[in-house]
């Protein structure tokens, strides 16, 4: 720590502290978002699964928006959505994804970047069978990302989905599905003070979704 001083030397030492860095730096990114997101989940105090999503049309025009994660493990990063809405339409495009999550409380960051798979029919029926049976039927009212006149339209086909599907389950609709991220690169970020951040990189050495090693280093702030 020659040349720092105190205060960002102090901070170097707490930070080490906190995130393992004195034990050595972990080799297992999933360990390690794993145990980030169980205390994001203890600190933040709402939606702490909440990650933006960058997609591109075929021509590389990008968009963002929110989404949330609803799995997650060595075989990527999981959300649903309609598959006919914008972010559908340019994933089914291009197939390349980025997510990320920032956790204020945490003073983190993550960003995860890869490739797009569409999950089984078989995950998507059971996790739309989850959900509560408002949040169903909203997902037959909506045209996703389509033009809308007036808020009162969206508002009379949820009646009108309501009274279609008073009686049983709510079917899952043909295009809502789930999209999962396989996993090629995970920057994990930590605030340090005067922008010194750190920014540790792992980047997939071999192919395959849940095999094959990481290497692992570190970046300028």
């Amino acid at each position: 720590m020659l040349g720092l001083s105190p205060s960002v030397k102090r901070w170097s030492l707490d930070s080490a502290a906190i995130t393992g860095q004195s034990a050595g730096m972990a080799d297992d990114p999933y360990a390690l978002f794993d145990r980030w997101f169980a205390e994001a989940r203890a600190a933040e105090p709402n939606d702490p699964e909440a990650m933006a999503l960058a997609t591109a049309d075929s021509a590389g025009r990008p968009s963002v928006r929110m989404v949330l994660l609803k799995g997650h493990g060595r075989d990527g990063f999981t959300f649903y959505s309609n598959a006919d809405s914008r972010k559908g339409a340019e994933l089914a495009a291009n197939p390349h994804a980025a997510l990320l999550f920032h956790w204020k409380s945490l003073r983190r960051q993550v960003r995860i970047e890869g490739p797009i798979t569409e999950v089984t029919s078989a995950e998507a029926d059971a996790y739309f069978a989850s959900r509560s049976r408002d949040s169903q039927l909203g997902a037959h009212a909506s045209l996703q990302s389509a033009a809308l006149d007036t808020r009162e339209t969206f508002e009379r086909r949820f009646a009108e989905m309501g009274e279609r599907y008073a009686a049983g389950a709510v079917p899952r609709p043909k295009r809502w599905t789930g999209f999962r991220l396989i996993a090629e690169r995970i920057e994990f970020w930590s605030d340090r003070p005067h922008r010194l951040h750190e920014r540790r990189l792992f980047t997939r050495a071999g192919p395959g979704a849940s095999t094959g090693s990481w290497n692992e280093g570190l970046l300028s702030p």
